[in-house]
């Protein structure tokens, strides 16, 4: 197969299995911790709303979501790829990323969590990801 295209397909595989992974989680995080007592985290508009009733331990679930979901598409997408195995890991990790960054400005939150979230949970992720699966 064409290196360019057995790249591409990584990329594709990477991000499907990142979505489930993040989302996976996310799923199961409000049966694990419950959320604030009289919010709606149904939809955007009400997760935005509550928001503010939301406490540290609230966003451990989110964190590990995209960090989690983050390390295992980049580690995916770089044990595919034919070639350039940490550049496809991190093109995992900036496509996250946009998706984290967009996700704060949506709904705002605490900033001592995006920070983390942008600074710890995508690119550093994605680099790891991709060095684990260069050395299986």
């Amino acid at each position: 197969m064409n290196p360019i295209i057995k790249n591409i397909i990584a990329v594709i595989v990477g991000l499907v299995v990142g979505s489930a992974v993040n989302m996976g989680i996310v799923m199961i995080s409000g049966s694990i911790i419950p959320p604030p007592e009289g919010g709606d985290i149904t939809t955007m508009e009400g997760l935005k709303a509550t928001m503010h009733l939301f406490e540290p331990k609230h966003f451990v679930f989110p964190f590990l979501a995209h960090a989690l979901g983050t390390l295992v598409g980049a580690f995916v997408a770089a044990k595919i790829a034919a070639s350039h195995k940490i550049k496809m890991a991190l093109i995992i990790g900036g496509f996250f990323f946009i998706g984290g960054a967009i996700n704060i400005s949506m709904l705002g939150g605490p900033l001592w969590f995006s920070v983390l979230d942008l600074v710890v949970a995508y690119i550093p992720m994605a680099y790891i990801g991709g060095k684990w699966a260069t050395r299986l």
